[in-house]
């Protein structure tokens, strides 16, 4: 259509908040000729102040937000075939790590208009056999944590905190990824926070800190009298170019997330009276800081499907996405039918596990999360969209449902 508007994209400059500052450590960087994190500075920085504006005492950077969930588990040193709860709805990232540490990914339920998972949807999951509970804050709506902590804390299961969607995202005034033992952030292309690939896990727990510190570096003891590699780990150390960018970065991070909330709060007005379209739901008294704006779409109503509004809002220039994820992470191969290690299906056919049912991955056991992704409707999102970029999806959505009513 000719009377498009062109959308700034995160995939570039466009939307992306970068510049002289990063180019400026990164040549500080260069400059200096140190370029791994053990010896240089830039990493350790970066650290130190992500740790300190989320209040935490350990902010450990590593090479993507994949490894800082597999740093994360890695703290369990979980027995084989033991499990740890997760959602159906994320990325395939969040979830490889659970096996690679020999664990048993248990899926269970979300609530279908806020699509995170809840206290309710996690305590069937519970067996004597989990280990942890992972939490995502899907597109940067914070769960309801307060339930959440409550129920696992009086099981004495720990809660690690996926926030790779959701910088800055506040519960009852109070940073997501502060709840659990630990928060996990991505620094990939899209969040709020972008070194191209990148990551950072936090905690408050010296115990977990300093296991974090050590899997990330070959559980190479550094600083230790007599170090050693002390336990099975890889190299996830982050470089002092990427930690360069992603200092810079983390100055500008309170802007980016304010200038999309700005711009989420326009929006919702300007669709809040277009049927059958709601935007995705949050707790009370939590912030949301769209890392995309998600709407769910109730076809009784608009009379239009999901993939039409979709398809009509690409052609436009819009490319939004209908169903996110597409369908169930448990519905995918490598679930399914269980493909991990050679044809040995491990860590499902650990001997500990026999005799325990068949995992529970049938659909008609999620409908939350059946009924989430039948109704998704991923708008893209980024911070440098301005009010006429606001109000011009705004009209392109309210056109293709009027259209249809």
């Amino acid at each position: 259509m000719s009377n498009n508007v062109q959308l700034p994209s995160d995939a570039d400059a466009s939307g992306r908040d970068l510049g002289e500052e990063e180019l400026a450590l990164v040549r500080q960087a260069l400059e200096s000729g140190t370029l791994t994190s053990t010896k240089g500075t830039m990493v350790s920085r970066l650290e130190k102040e992500f740790a300190a504006r989320y209040g935490l005492k350990h902010a450990h950077a590593c090479t993507s937000g994949s490894a800082a969930v597999h740093v994360a588990l890695s703290v369990l040193d979980n027995e084989p075939g033991d499990e740890v709860i997760t959602t159906p709805i994320t990325d395939m990232g969040a979830l490889t790590p659970i096996i690679y540490q020999g664990a048993v990914p248990i899926f269970c339920d979300v609530d279908p208009d806020s699509y995170n998972v809840t206290a309710e949807t996690i305590e069937p999951r519970i067996t004597p056999r989990t280990r942890a509970v992972i939490v995502t804050h899907l597109f940067g709506a914070p769960c309801d944590m307060g339930p959440i902590m409550e129920l696992c804390d009086s099981k004495g299961i720990p809660v690690i905190e996926d926030c790779a969607q959701a910088f800055e995202a506040k519960y009852r005034g109070r940073p997501v990824g502060t709840f659990g033992k630990a928060g996990c952030f991505s620094l990939q292309q899209g969040k709020h926070m972008t070194t191209g690939e990148g990551g950072v896990v936090a905690t408050n727990d010296d115990d977990w800190g300093r296991h974090m510190f050590l899997f990330i570096n070959k559980a190479w003891g550094y600083g230790d009298a007599k170090p050693d590699h002390y336990f099975l780990a890889p190299n996830y150390r982050m470089n002092e170019l990427t930690g360069a960018v992603a200092l810079a970065q983390l100055e500008k991070l309170s802007s980016v997330v304010r200038r999309r909330q700005m711009a989420a709060r326009r929006f919702a007005r300007a669709i809040a009276d277009i049927p059958g379209i709601s935007p995705q739901s949050q707790p009370p008294d939590s912030e949301h800081v769209h890392w995309k704006f998600c709407v769910n779409v109730d076809e009784a109503k608009t009379g239009a499907s999901l993939n039409d509004i979709a398809a009509f809002l690409r052609e436009s220039g819009i490319f939004a996405a209908p169903r996110y994820v597409g369908k169930p992470a448990f519905e995918c191969q490598i679930f399914r039918e269980q493909k991990t290690f050679g044809s040995s299906r491990w860590p499902y056919t650990d001997p500990s596990r026999n005799g325990l049912a068949p995992v529970d991955y049938d659909r008609q056991n999620f409908p939350g999360a059946v009924k989430a992704l039948a109704q998704i409707l991923v708008i893209p999102w980024n911070e440098r969209y301005t009010d006429e970029h606001v109000d011009y999806i705004a009209q392109r959505l309210r056109q293709v449902a009027a259209a249809r009513t």
